[in-house]
């Protein structure tokens, strides 16, 4: 953790987030942060031919992503209930970077893929029941974001 992770409510490993400390000021550094360590750990994942696994793979990608979902959650649930013009700003600057890294992801055939071998080696079946739960979740948030699409189709 960095010296603004530090000092950054948005970025707190607690469950419950310091709402009352969160400052419009917060906002751009956190997600900042959160997307460059997402995408650290995306480009890292699949670079690395023996991510392949739920310890390997799964579990690095999914708390890569979470810590940008929970900080990301908080700033929309803040800007829903203490709607202040700084606010407003901060969230309209992140919102496009947001939005355009959770369409890429959900389009992202590498991660598909990786999350498809996952499902196909032999052991996917001696995953616990929640592991494998993920795992069918992740292809169907893939599918359903268009990661079979052909790349014309994608686009649109």
């Amino acid at each position: 953790m960095n010296d603004t992770s530090a000092s950054n409510p948005l970025l707190d490993d607690g469950d419950l987030v310091r709402y009352d400390a969160v400052l419009p000021s917060h906002v751009e550094p956190a997600i900042d942060a959160a997307l460059a360590e997402a995408e650290e750990t995306i480009a890292r994942l699949q670079a690395d031919p023996d991510a392949n696994s739920w310890s390997s793979f799964v579990e690095p990608f999914e708390a890569s992503t979470e810590r940008l979902g929970h900080a990301w959650s908080a700033v929309s649930h803040l800007s829903a209930v203490v709607d202040t013009p700084e606010l407003r700003a901060a969230y309209n600057a992140c919102l496009p970077r947001v939005t355009e890294f959770w369409t890429g992801l959900s389009q992202n055939q590498a991660l598909f893929d990786r999350y498809r071998a996952i499902e196909a080696a032999p052991g996917f079946v001696g995953l616990t029941a929640s592991r494998r739960r993920v795992v069918d979740n992740a292809l169907r948030d893939f599918r359903l974001g268009g990661a079979e699409l052909p790349a014309a189709e994608k686009a649109r």
